[in-house]
């Protein structure tokens, strides 16, 4: 039998369309992610602008890779809430100046409900900072990245 190696680079691949010029359809993979501007910068509101996906990555990657490394340390994270508070600085899409760290500071609220002990979910958060492509860009970016966890007991 032969074996199968997975690969290990992949190309991601998108393709947008501009609807309108606040609204932008992306089309990626069967799937159609609409990002818009809110009604009072001229959008429709339909979707999360360009600079809020940024959050919403963050935060889905978050959780994705939060309960990757649980499962392989066989860590139970229970219930898991996800908070992104984002300092940006629209100078520059505001065209008056141009910006080199436009997010200077992404603060992240993990809450977590569990019976996990503080050892395992030390081991959790350690992982996450290794495995997490999102945390990894942005603080390459020269954003600081505060990660708080609140742990719950239920």
């Amino acid at each position: 039998m032969a074996n199968v190696i997975p690969k290990t680079v992949v190309t991601q691949k998108m393709s947008a369309t501009s609807t309108s010029h606040s609204r932008t359809d992306v089309a990626v993979r069967d799937l159609n992610v609409v990002i818009d501007e809110p009604e009072a910068r001229g959008g429709t509101n339909q979707g999360a602008s360009p600079t809020e996906t940024l959050g919403v990555a963050l935060a889905g990657c978050i959780n994705v890779i939060s309960h990757k490394v649980a499962e392989s340390l066989d860590v139970d994270l229970g219930a898991m809430t996800i908070d992104v508070a984002a300092q940006f600085d629209r100078r520059g899409v505001m065209l008056e100046d141009e910006i080199d760290i436009p997010f200077p500071q992404m603060d992240v609220n993990v809450t977590v409900k569990t019976n996990a002990s503080e050892e395992d979910i030390a081991r959790v958060k350690e992982g996450l900072a290794k495995y997490c492509p999102l945390s990894k860009v942005i603080k390459g970016s020269g954003t600081v990245l505060n990660e708080n966890w609140t742990i719950e007991r239920p």
